[in-house]
């Protein structure tokens, strides 16, 4: 080879590398209850700029595949998969995690009757559960068991075998209505 016809090769970018530009975009929505502004990677999903940005970890990892539920929220008070959504997608919208749940230091009645009835084993599917429940409560008051079925139907859950989970949304769907529910023993010591 000739030393002239030797080029020095051009400089390889970031993109080239594998990382990305450190480019921010801010957008302004309603976090649980507060109008935020937050600055993000806009490649992010809403899942990564919850935990990553905004720091509400609450929301969890799953299959980021939009298979297992597990990183519910609400978006406009309606489940949505945050591994599905990008961020950007958010501006202007009302976004709820599980941490927006509880009020003035009292625990939601979703909250209240899982922890009552040991819905929640591990936990880690739990904030999805509780948001797609709240949800259903919103609209359905007096939702069947068939119901809860559907609306929780894309939450999956290793541990509990559901039947605990859908007994504490009929629980707290009776506590919303203002009845004077209480767990049936068997739901407690699984005594008939």
């Amino acid at each position: 080879m000739r030393p002239e016809s030797w080029r020095r090769p051009a400089p390889l970018s970031r993109l080239r590398l594998g990382t990305m530009p450190d480019v921010k975009t801010k957008i302004a929505l309603e976090l649980n209850g507060e109008l935020v502004e937050i600055a993000f990677a806009p490649h992010k999903t809403l899942l990564e700029v919850l935990r990553e940005d905004a720091g509400l970890t609450g929301t969890k990892h799953g299959c980021e595949l939009g298979e297992c539920g597990t990183c519910t929220v609400l978006v406009d008070g309606v489940p949505v998969l945050s591994c599905l959504v990008l961020g950007l997608a958010c501006a202007g919208r009302r976004v709820k995690t599980v941490e927006g749940m509880a009020e003035g230091g009292r625990l939601h009645p979703l909250q209240h009757a899982f922890a009552e009835l040991g819905a929640a084993q591990c936990g880690y599917c739990t904030p999805a559960f509780l948001l797609a429940a709240e949800a259903l409560l919103a609209a359905n008051a007096r939702p069947t068991r068939d119901d809860i079925k559907q609306a929780l139907a894309g939450n999956l859950c290793r541990c509990t075998g559901y039947i605990k989970i859908y007994e504490a949304v009929e629980l707290a769907a009776a506590r919303l209505r203002g009845e004077d529910a209480t767990p049936a023993p068997e739901s407690l010591y699984g005594i008939r």
